[in-house]
């Protein structure tokens, strides 16, 4: 056995964790007495590996503990003659079984942070507190969502299966939005002080990963995965020494993981050949634009700006025609744009970025003032401290 870095322990539980609670949901038949054993293995392993290494069979290692576990369970409630031979080390699980597995978390009949709640705690193995620490909040908090969210499981008979085709759209799409949310999070984090979650980025990384492995002919699903790697893909760049936000148009593109973004571009090709087009598929593709443009001055606005109006066609939002207008400034010009962002006030008036890019069109016309009082009203907004901080320059410099 080796000794286990941080980083490499995550990893392993976060390969088996689901793996094992799919396991033991499919065997046991009982969601919440399933997990609750993954989760007691996990911490046994949190606590023995650090000090003892990975053992060379690290599933076999937590079904084991799980196990054991289950079957005091079992004996405790006077169970155990009907489920004593289902609880022997099992065969490999059916691929579909975490499938499942992740359905089941993101099921709409549970509030959208009990989804995120639930698939980082089973998924991914994550524990109560850590999912607390990533998103800044009370551990009872996130003890409450799991536990009403596994109730609600329980009391209204959520299968653990994979919908119907009539019914895998709007699922699918639920499982998906969990994933870009926790993406989101972890990309630019919206409280406290971090700018940033990588943990939370990695487990977004392998949920989508694992999701295009059970489903690889859905397009939707590459479209996410391709996204998420496109943006990490210039990791390394988007912040100096001092956690400060490096523009895109600074970043030293040298830097970016040019592989990542090749391989990106691949899976983006795959899932428009076959002609499901969806709005994951089209924002990898605005992303793609940057990303394979060699210098800021080479980015191709103009197909920027064709691609936002497919993503308007398919997922028409305030947020979208924003990034339009951004586009727009770079095809036709800053006072177009600023018309553009200026008829969105209605609608984002409390969102920092609609002030943000207003100021910088603003000062390109040449209005000072205004885009003075438009950056204030930005930084009174703004929640990351990575662009608060940034903000706070733009003040300094206008």
């Amino acid at each position: 056995m080796s000794r286990p870095t941080h980083a490499e322990l995550a990893r392993v539980v976060r390969d088996h964790a689901g793996r094992l609670a799919a396991s033991l949901v499919h065997l046991v038949g009982d969601f919440t007495a399933a997990e609750d054993l993954v989760q007691d293995a996990v911490e046994a392993a949190l606590t023995h590996w650090p000090v003892e290494g990975i053992p060379e069979r690290p599933d076999a290692w937590l079904y084991t503990v799980a196990r054991r576990r289950g079957l005091d369970q079992l004996r405790r409630e006077q169970r155990h003659r009907q489920k004593l031979a289902l609880v022997a080390w099992p065969p490999e699980p059916q691929p579909d079984d975490r499938l499942r597995l992740i359905f089941t978390c993101c099921h709409p009949a549970l509030p959208r942070a009990a989804q995120v709640a639930l698939t980082l705690r089973v998924v991914c193995g994550l524990t109560t507190a850590q999912i607390a620490r990533a998103f800044l909040v009370p551990e009872s908090t996130v003890g409450q969502r799991i536990t009403r969210a596994k109730r609600k499981i329980s009391e209204a008979g959520i299968p653990y299966r994979i919908p119907s085709p009539d019914d895998l759209g709007s699922r699918l799409a639920e499982v998906l939005a969990v994933i870009y949310l926790l993406f989101n999070e972890g990309y630019l984090s919206t409280g406290g002080d971090r700018a940033q979650s990588r943990d939370l980025a990695d487990d977004a990384e392998f949920l989508a990963a694992l999701l295009h492995q059970l489903m690889p002919t859905e397009p939707e699903v590459a479209g996410l995965l391709a996204l998420i790697r496109l943006h990490r893909a210039r990791a390394s760049a988007r912040f100096d020494h001092n956690d400060e936000i490096v523009q895109l148009q600074h970043q030293d593109r040298s830097r970016w993981d040019h592989q990542a973004i090749n391989d990106a571009g691949r899976l983006i090709a795959r899932a428009a050949a076959q002609k499901r087009p969806g709005s994951y598929q089209v924002q990898a593709a605005i992303v793609a634009c940057h990303a394979e443009a060699a210098r800021w001055e080479d980015t191709d606005w103009a197909q920027i700006a064709v691609l936002y109006d497919m993503l308007l066609h398919l997922a028409p939002s305030p947020v979208a025609r924003l990034h339009r207008a951004i586009a727009l400034r770079y095809v036709t010009g800053s006072s177009a744009a600023l018309a553009e962002v200026d008829a969105l006030a209605g609608d984002l008036n409390d969102y920092h970025l609609f002030h943000a890019t207003r100021a910088e069109l603003l000062r390109d016309v040449g209005d000072a003032a205004r885009a003075r009082a438009a950056d204030e009203r930005a930084l009174a907004l703004a929640a990351n401290p990575a662009e608060r901080s940034l903000l706070r320059q733009r003040l300094t410099w206008a």
